[in-house]
């Protein structure tokens, strides 16, 4: 049993590692082509008819803002659809006919679609859009996404090239600042839009539309088959399928689209278990074909880590529990040289992420070095969602289907206050009870190291703990007030 345990930790531990040098991988491309830019082959003498899509799921709180942002986008009118399209069961619908009428009025060509049942959530909301979509370009915004007045007119153009499937832009984000959590949110996706997006796209690898704040080439959709929703990420679905098929997607981070980061941290966790069981879902579906098709050795390679990225999630939680076993049998059958194995594998993982978001950040930020606080929190956090996430994997992998949670908008204005007017009732704590026990577990870990002497592993060991009780400690403060037999209610404080 023993060495069952230390052999199956150690091919645990040694997978995980290669995920890391990808990530090594992907610095090296971001530095070696960040200098390169894009531009389009020319400007069109007349600018095309664009649809801009916007679907809704109970989005009361942000909707307004939606439509007059949308509304202020410079583009003439008569080359300029907006399609409204509304799955809410709730005062949304009211709202949205409202507004959509309103803007009717002042001379859009505005449409408000609604449909009674949420069949292929937002895929197949926006696949039936396309049915009366008169644009040969989709522009897609999620509720809480504020595009740039100048998002059309700067992107448009590089549709000139025949072979463009989609433009995306970088996100930016209204409410970074709100929180301990969602600074280190907005790290993460920083380094998503910074370092993967141009390390990937400049290098002549497969992109990823990010769901919104981009355009789609109507054509390059029909062609790879529309929108499908038997992934719960079928932005990631249709992006690889289209360059399978031969198009090609740029990236433009010097387009920014804000949007609002969750500012709890069960909505967060739950948007991390949408993209995470969507991206596995995806790979199941797709990276058969993927491998077998007709490309670059170095798409195939680079395509494999994308798509079964999230697959160290599940890795990350069985590592969770043999890490002890693991430490604590060597220990006793007077192998302690082999712990030495761990410590530089674990230097070179926690190096590689300090590398990855330190560079994203000084790339954006202009006080980027007092950001740099926060990358214990998001490697400690990362490894506290393992638990979520990992059974979002699993889940994935034995065909567990589930409905495509939206992720909750409060409505934060640009001074990150929110403007409030529905709130949202969270799920009971119980979820968490696996990483209470987590952190138990790992505290007694760090009290056996600490009675041995093993001191070299205590820092790992932190960063494990500190990651399971601080989702469990956040979840309790947030759910004070069921704890305490009162009405549950959201309601945040600026911090």
């Amino acid at each position: 049993m023993a060495i069952f345990v230390i052999v199956f930790y150690i091919l645990i531990l040694s997978i995980l590692t290669i995920y890391a040098f990808h990530r090594y991988v992907m610095v090296y491309l971001f530095q070696k082509h960040k200098n390169k830019k894009l531009k389009p082959l020319k400007e069109f003498e007349e600018l095309p008819r664009v649809t801009i899509q916007l679907p809704l799921y109970n989005e009361v709180n942000v909707v307004e803002r939606l439509l007059k942002t949308v509304s202020e986008v410079e583009y003439p009118k008569d080359k300029l659809q907006i399609q409204v399209l509304d799955d809410s069961n709730d005062e949304t619908t009211m709202v949205a006919m409202r507004l959509v009428s309103e803007l009717k009025k002042n001379g859009f060509d505005i449409e408000y679609r609604h449909r009674d049942n949420r069949k292929g959530f937002k895929a197949g909301a926006l696949q039936e859009g396309l049915a009366t979509a008169k644009g040969e370009f989709i522009a897609i915004f999620d509720a809480d996404f504020l595009p740039p007045k100048d998002f059309l007119l700067k992107s448009i153009h590089y549709f000139t090239n025949d072979k463009v499937a989609v433009v995306q832009s970088r996100w930016g984000h209204i409410n970074s600042d709100y929180s301990i959590l969602t600074n280190i949110q907005a790290m993460m996706l920083d380094g998503h839009f910074v370092i993967e997006h141009i390390a990937r796209n400049r290098s002549g690898r497969f992109l990823n539309f990010n769901g919104t704040g981009g355009i789609w080439r109507k054509e390059a959709i029909y062609d790879a088959g529309g929108w499908h929703s038997n992934t719960l990420t079928e932005d990631l679905d249709l992006s690889y399928r289209c360059q399978m098929r031969g198009w090609e997607f740029i990236y433009l981070p010097d387009i920014v689209s804000y949007a609002e980061l969750p500012a709890d941290i069960d909505a967060f966790k739950k948007q991390q278990f949408r993209w995470t069981k969507g991206a596995i879902q995806t790979s199941k579906k797709l990276l058969i074909s993927f491998l077998k098709a007709d490309l670059p050795l170095k798409v195939k390679i680079e395509g494999f880590f994308h798509l079964t990225n999230s697959v160290a999630y599940l890795l990350m939680f069985l590592l969770s529990i043999l890490m002890f076993p693991s430490m604590l049998y060597r220990f006793r059958i007077g192998w302690y040289e082999l712990m030495y194995f761990d410590l530089p594998i674990f230097c070179l993982a926690t190096f590689s992420i300090g590398v990855f978001y330190a560079l994203s950040v000084k790339e954006i930020y202009p006080d980027w070095k007092a950001r740099l606080k926060y990358i214990p929190f998001l490697m400690a956090l990362g490894y506290g969602l393992c638990v979520s996430n990992g059974r979002a994997v699993i889940e994935a992998l034995i065909g567990v289907e589930s409905e495509f949670v939206r992720t909750p908008k409060y409505n934060f204005d640009r001074d990150k206050k929110i403007k409030m007017m529905k709130a949202y009732s969270n799920k009971k704590i119980y979820a968490s009870i696996c990483e209470f026990a987590f952190g138990i577990y790992y505290a007694y870990a760090i009290y056996f190291c600490i009675d041995y002497g093993l001191l070299a592993a205590i820092p790992f060991l932190l960063l494990f703990a500190f990651g399971f009780w601080y989702i469990w400690v956040y979840t309790l403060w947030q759910n004070r007030d069921s704890l305490l037999g009162g009405r549950i209610r959201t309601v945040f404080q600026q911090s």
